[in-house]
């Protein structure tokens, strides 16, 4: 009796071991069929990225996460072939991911932000542009910051968080750029003198361009001056030079052609009163 006892725990325990056996086999062959096929995948999605010209340390980032997260999911299959009990595990790590999101919501804020900009490139390294108040240009595009170098040499680190939730002026996206001027003149100076004289201006300047044409048009009547509006179309880079010395001209040429500068001025009138 105690034998056949024996030999039917035995059988059972034999038969138990055999379906642990399988399952153990069966999640080995899980994780290495698995992992080849996140590993192909991985070599996949690096290639995509690759083509598309997407940041390399963005690319880099993205393909780790999505690496990552697909082999704890293999391992998970994995466990749970023999066994083991996932639910509360998957629990407790979303419990866990949720905890550190919300201690480091900031942070995720600002990362959140430069996957945008490096993906959506409103600008790039070497751009000039205006953002969150300040100007100057894009000295370097962080996971976290955007870093810019002002035209008096200083380094601004800007959070990327409220950079993509903030207008940005980026003026060297195009190629063309208009230059605006309002040149005053006096009360009683020749209004066509004044526009020739512009007009010369712009064809000695050789870096403005004949198209768009240069625009030259009465703007303002103020108190002391008569206000022309000046605007020419130069290439980008040639923004600020063109804009000095059409004001170096306008100073230096402007009293040989019979103009005035003005100056707020106010004429005073006396008048006697004889008792």
């Amino acid at each position: 009796m105690f034998l056949f006892s024996f030999s039917s725990e035995w059988s059972k325990i034999q038969s138990k071991l055999v379906d642990f056996g399988i399952d153990l086999l069966i999640a080995i062959a899980i994780l290495f069929i698995g992992f080849k096929i996140v590993g192909i995948l991985g070599k996949t999605t690096a290639k995509v990225l690759e083509k598309r010209k997407l940041d390399e340390s963005l690319r880099k980032f993205l393909i780790s996460v999505t690496v990552s997260m697909l082999k704890i999911l293999v391992v998970i299959t994995a466990l749970s072939q023999i066994g083991l009990e996932m639910t509360s595990f998957v629990a407790l790590l979303g419990a866990a991911g949720l905890a550190v999101g919300m201690a480091f919501s900031g942070s995720l804020q600002n990362f959140a932000g430069g996957v945008m900009l490096l993906i959506f490139k409103p600008f790039k390294l070497g751009d000039f542009v205006q953002m969150q108040g300040e100007t100057g240009t894009v000295k370097e595009i962080q996971i976290f910051q955007t870093v810019l170098l002002t035209v008096d040499n200083k380094t601004i680190f800007l959070p990327n968080g409220q950079i993509i939730n903030g207008n940005i002026t980026n003026y060297s996206h195009e190629e063309l750029r208009r230059v605006d001027f309002t040149i005053g003149i006096g009360y009683g100076d020749n209004y066509e003198t004044a526009v020739q004289t512009l007009s010369e201006f712009a064809q000695k300047e050789s870096r403005i361009l004949d198209s768009p044409e240069p625009f030259i048009g009465l703007v303002n009547l103020n108190d002391s001056s008569v206000d022309l509006a000046f605007r020419v179309w130069v290439k980008t880079e040639d923004y600020w030079p063109v804009y000095f010395n059409i004001n170096k001209m306008v100073y230096e040429n402007f009293d040989d052609k019979g103009l005035n500068i003005p100056f707020p001025q106010m004429d005073l009138h006396v008048h006697n009163v004889k008792e």
